[in-house]
């Protein structure tokens, strides 16, 4: 898996595992939960688990049983079918290529996620849809103007043939370029 470091850390945190199966974050001097674990995860904060007793590492454990915890609660992500798949390349000859075929998926659906993210910032930033507020203002104004008794502004009806044409053109723009990213 693609190790993130938030700004500044050198050094994964070391969280200790007792026996009587609480969790030491050795970088706060504090006992911590799983959910505090999973945060931090989201948050690409690195971390190592090791059992206080022998110092193994027991990470890969401590992540499996925060996704059991996350699934029991109801938020399945893991499709039953998915699982399935996953428990029968145990002990099959292909077992050593698949931790990198799905850190190499689970990194490219991270890639898709961000360039679909920054598309419709873009989108709404300049987008159609940016033009299609600006004219839902301008017809708010107006309208607003009319109610309180002042002259609306006049638009052509050539004018708005043109908007509308541009309008057009625009969203199909941004429709050709969703279909590509989701390629």
């Amino acid at each position: 898996m693609a190790k993130s470091k938030v700004a500044g850390d050198s050094e994964p945190v070391t969280i200790k595992k007792y026996a009587n199966r609480r969790l030491y974050n050795t970088e706060t001097s504090s006992y911590i939960t799983l959910d505090l674990l999973s945060q931090m995860t989201r948050e690409g904060r690195e971390f190592v688990v090791v059992d206080a007793k022998t110092g193994e590492d027991i990470t890969h454990n401590v992540l499996t049983q925060i996704i059991m915890e996350e699934e029991q609660r109801g938020k399945n992500m893991l499709p039953v079918n998915f699982l399935r798949q996953l428990i029968s390349m145990y002990g099959d000859s292909m077992q050593s290529m698949v931790p990198q075929y799905l850190e190499a998926s689970m990194e490219a659906f991270r890639k898709n996620q961000k360039q679909f993210q920054d598309a419709m910032q873009g989108a709404f930033a300049g987008g159609p849809l940016a033009e299609i507020a600006k004219r839902n203002m301008k017809l708010f104004e107006a309208a607003t103007s009319a109610f309180q008794g002042k002259d609306a502004p006049a638009e052509q009806g050539d004018d708005k043939d043109d908007e509308i044409a541009q309008l057009k053109a625009q969203l199909a723009s941004l429709n050709a370029k969703i279909e590509k990213l989701a390629k």
